[in-house]
């Protein structure tokens, strides 16, 4: 459902108790599935049968919570679980006919969204299939990505612009001689739309242009992360690979096969809103259907975007609620040991890596309980920052 749909019914934002405790409850779900997915992932194992326990484990949670509501809530995968491996950059979410297995070394992405009542929280991050601390060019790309982050969190923030972001966060990656991948937009969520109007572009450059604008209190927003040692302009490689789709609900066309029309009409009665995988379709119909749809825009493809072989790529994804009394990151998982070959000296990122995260609400705004040690999360990793860098 588009936000125009939506318009004639108030919309409900962080300024409802409700609506936030929706957001914490599928952050948690969320942070959760993440650790099992981190847990399922060792060398030898079907990348395809460690997405599918990500999801699965995502609509066993979210199917257990508010069961006594007399409306029926919708709830589960928001974006199906991707495990895009080295220079494969995103949306790796195979078949299940697909034998990729995971291997001793391999950087993986991890990539995944939860929802329930429409309220989303995505979550990315990278990890090295590996015993020790994570070194060399595999360590800058993946700190270049954190400390990006980090500055991302403080300054999303009610005042600050899109652009501010978008800057500090190639100046964070040049700085560690990374580069921010194109193509890659961090965007404002609301209820049932996990890709709003408002967005912050991750490289600005003349072919993408995005409208200005200003964050406000009590928005949400996925920033999103991804950073090479390449040359960060991502390639499809093959179509074949996509396996993430979301319904086009603007669009309308009349399906001329049997087969996409079955196929479709399954996507709008399962998937009417959020991203799906066609893993949860007849893999065969599914493989016909799905071209004519595509072909006509009813559905959005997300596609497998490789860099270069041999390039590092890591990529970390994370919830924000801009509450009244700061910026609450609600979904994250702390990082390996890094010992990255760049230290930070550069005295504008120090700045914003030194900016509080939460904030005191002047005059008599209602305080609001922040998520323990909240706080404490974004403190730990500048000082995680200042440690690995000391280290190398």
């Amino acid at each position: 459902m588009s936000d125009d749909e939506r318009g004639e019914e108030k919309e409900l934002d962080l300024s409802s108790p409700e609506v936030v405790t929706k957001y914490k409850s599928v952050a948690e779900i969320v942070n959760k599935a993440l650790q099992l997915v981190l847990s399922e992932c060792k060398p030898n194992t079907k990348i395809v049968d460690i997405c599918e326990k990500g999801d699965s484990f995502i609509r066993e949670q979210t199917g257990s919570m508010y069961k006594n509501v007399k409306k029926k809530i919708e709830r589960g995968v928001a974006f199906p679980t991707c495990l895009s491996v080295n220079n494969t950059v995103c949306h790796y979410s195979p078949l299940a006919s697909d034998e990729t297995v995971l291997k001793e070394g391999d950087i993986l992405k991890i990539d995944m969204g939860c929802h329930i009542d429409g309220f989303i929280a995505v979550v990315g991050h990278t990890h090295v299939l590996q015993q020790g601390p994570v070194t060399g060019r595999a360590a800058d790309v993946i700190a270049a990505a954190n400390t990006a982050a980090e500055v991302a969190l403080r300054l999303v923030r009610p005042g600050k612009k899109n652009q501010d972001v978008t800057e500090a966060i190639q100046k964070v990656a040049a700085a560690y001689d990374c580069k921010i991948v194109e193509g890659v937009l961090s965007h404002q969520m609301k209820q049932f739309v996990i890709d709003g109007n408002k967005v912050v572009l991750s490289v600005s450059n003349p072919d993408t242009r995005v409208d200005d604008a200003e964050f406000e209190e009590n928005e949400v927003y996925a920033i999103d992360i991804v950073t090479t040692t390449g040359d960060a302009k991502p390639k499809l490689l093959d179509e074949k690979q996509t396996t993430i789709y979301k319904r086009a609900v603007d669009k309308n066309y009349h399906l001329k096969m049997k087969a996409s029309r079955f196929i479709f009409s399954e996507i709008s009665q399962k998937f009417p809103i959020m991203p799906f995988s066609a893993r949860a379709l007849e893999e065969k119909r599914a493989r016909l259907g799905l071209v004519e749809c595509v072909n006509h825009e009813l559905l959005q493809p997300y596609p497998v975007l490789h860099e270069k072989p041999g390039d590092f790529v890591a990529h970390i994804k994370f919830t924000v609620l801009l509450m009244p009394n700061g910026s609450d990151r609600i979904t994250s998982h702390s990082l390996q040991e890094l010992q990255p070959t760049k230290t930070v000296d550069d005295p504008e990122i120090k700045a914003w890596l030194a900016l509080a995260v939460k904030s005191k609400k002047k005059g008599g705004g209602k305080k609001k309980k922040g998520k323990k040690g909240e706080k404490g999360e974004g403190d730990e990793a500048v000082a995680m920052e200042e440690t690995t860098n000391g280290e190398s």
